[in-house]
């Protein structure tokens, strides 16, 4: 009896001896591995603000509840918390902290579909616990919301994400990659019950967030523009519009299109949430005068006090010119003829240079080309090249038809001559902000002399002859001068008209650039009756935000007649 006694304790000790010492490293590795949970998490999406740091779009992480319904019956229970096996065990563990009912959530848990949602958006807390509990069949994903604060308010700027929070349209898509996070893991020691073990093993790599970006727009001048334009369409019975605002060295702080889509909800307006403004081409018309006499005071042919006969018609060759009203013969200045807008004077002008040296010209004030702006979408407008021109075109082109552009370039044209001459292609984007916070500007674009100073300064003075003396009356700013020209011309997009004025303000020290178009306008086609009061609004708004200081010395105007 002694001698099996011993036997047994000896087989005893063995074994205890090979559990603790031999196999007992291993053991306790398998263990630790069985309570090992890994969880993936996702790098937050960059933000996007406006120049003054508001908040334009922004992530909130979220996480959704998915289930693979024939894991689901391997859930054994808890004998000590009377939780019943399988899908009515899930569904009493989950449906409190989904708050869902008892009952729907288990008939939705039976099935043979492998993946299946159960819930969306729900909170981390609420995503950790479940995670924790480690049921069999029920999968934790992290997702990332994208949220838009200030709702509609630049929705084609900025455009949106899909529910998985990759860039569909707009700011969103084309700047994807840099404001993607990368995703790190998580991997952490559980409990019996799921819960992570105070002391635990825990280790995994970090998520890196995705950069921010701060575009040069301001918020509360983007939302003047927008309400600005809107309120425009409504009134004139127009088919659409844009307003562009822009400083002279080229930052857009304001892109606006009459009917913009809401990114927290794009829905049918998702397939065109593209901003007009860099997108949609239009004729200049008379506002691309400016070119003309740009071009004709930088190479000499005149100057801004040139006499000019000035008939309401104009014959070459096969070819006639009209002015938009009847008049007997004028004498008018070369300042005269842009004040008072007139396609024969500007055709008597554009005559005295060849029709390269006028191709060349636009092409150096920016037609026929993307400005390089950092918008998807942005359309290079229509200028063919001089050999094709016909006999019409030669002329047309001077008052600023035969050719096209889009909003944002023919603000770019007024910002040049703002800017002294010198042209600096529109940016949106200000720079970015890394994760740790670093701010790094964007590059500022190359910059280059379309026209001499001179030249610059003395167009500029003529522009003002547009609202002092001349189809520009209703774009005046009580306070500052304004620099700016009226246009009708024709709407590619439809066949049918398009009004605008473009100018800026001050007009001796100018700080914005304001460009207004309105397509098929109803109740008038000129650019001076239906765009200038809307250019006279949102400049107003403007120079106050902007803290702009009132003209101190009047204008010396050119004569307009002789």
């Amino acid at each position: 009896m002694a001698t099996i006694l011993l036997v047994t304790l000896m087989v005893f000790v063995g074994q205890l001896v090979r559990v603790q010492v031999v196999a007992g490293p291993a053991l306790a590795e398998e263990a630790q591995a069985a309570r090992i949970s890994s969880i993936t998490v996702l790098g937050a999406r960059g933000q996007i603000t406006d120049a003054t740091g508001v908040v334009l779009a922004s992530s909130v992480p979220q996480y959704d509840i998915s289930v693979n319904q024939l894991l689901i019956p391997a859930y054994k229970g808890s004998e000590a918390d009377g939780v019943p096996p399988g899908a009515a065990g899930v569904a009493e563990l989950l449906a409190p902290l989904l708050d869902l009912d008892v009952a729907e959530l288990g008939g939705a848990l039976v099935g043979t579909r492998q993946y299946k949602y159960i819930a969306k958006g729900v909170e981390p807390r609420i995503a950790r616990q479940i995670a924790q509990m480690r049921l069999s069949g029920v999968n934790v994903e992290q997702v990332s919301a994208r949220v838009y604060p200030n709702g509609s308010l630049a929705g084609d700027i900025i455009g949106f994400t899909n529910s998985r929070g990759v860039g569909l349209q707009g700011l969103e898509s084309s700047l994807n990659a840099e404001l993607t996070g990368t995703p790190g893991t998580e991997v952490y020691e559980r409990g019996g019950t799921g819960q992570a073990i105070p002391g635990g093993y825990r280790s995994g790599e970090r998520a890196v967030d995705g950069r921010s970006v701060r575009l040069t727009i301001r918020a509360d001048i983007q939302w003047k523009a927008e309400d600005a334009i809107a309120q425009a369409v409504e009134a004139s019975g127009a088919s659409g519009g844009q307003i562009v605002v822009m400083s002279r060295t080229g930052e857009i702080l304001a892109l606006a299109d009459d009917d913009t889509v809401d990114p927290n909800a794009p829905g049918a307006g998702a397939a065109g949430a593209l901003s007009s403004a860099v997108s949609d081409v239009f004729e200049p018309g008379s506002t691309g005068k400016v070119v003309t006499m740009a071009a004709a005071l930088e190479t000499g042919v005149v100057t801004p006090t040139t006499q000019f006969q000035v008939a309401d018609t104009l014959t070459i060759g096969s070819q006639v010119f009209k002015d938009a009203h009847p008049h007997d013969v004028l004498r008018l200045t070369t300042t005269g003829i842009l004040a008072t807008s007139s396609n024969t004077g500007t055709v008597q002008v554009g005559q005295r240079m060849s029709a390269q040296t006028q191709y060349e010209y636009l092409r150096r004030f920016g037609f026929g080309s993307k400005t390089g702006i950092e918008m998807p979408g942005e359309s290079a407008g229509i200028l063919h090249d001089v050999a094709r021109w016909d006999g019409r075109t030669r002329y047309n082109v001077l008052f600023g038809q035969g050719l096209a552009g889009t909003a944002v370039q023919a603000a770019s044209v007024y910002a040049t001559i703002a800017n002294g001459g010198v042209r600096v292609p529109p940016r949106i984007i200000a720079g970015w902000i890394e994760p740790d916070g670093t701010w790094t500007p964007t590059p500022r674009p190359e910059s280059f002399q379309v026209v001499s100073e001179q030249t610059a300064n003395q167009v500029r003075t003529m522009l003002e002859s547009v609202i002092d003396d001349g189809t520009g009356g209703a774009a005046a700013v009580p306070g500052y001068r304004i620099a700016g020209k009226t246009g009708t011309s024709q709407d590619l997009a439809t066949g049918g008209v398009s009004a605008s004025f473009i100018g800026f303000a001050p007009a001796d020290d100018p700080q914005v650039i304001v460009a207004v178009v309105l397509h098929n306008p109803k109740t008038s086609i000129y650019g001076g009756v239906v765009a200038a009061p809307v250019f006279s609004d949102v400049t107003a708004y403007s120079l106050t935000a902007l803290h702009a200081v009132p003209s101190g010395v009047p204008a010396t105007l050119f004569p307009t007649s002789w």
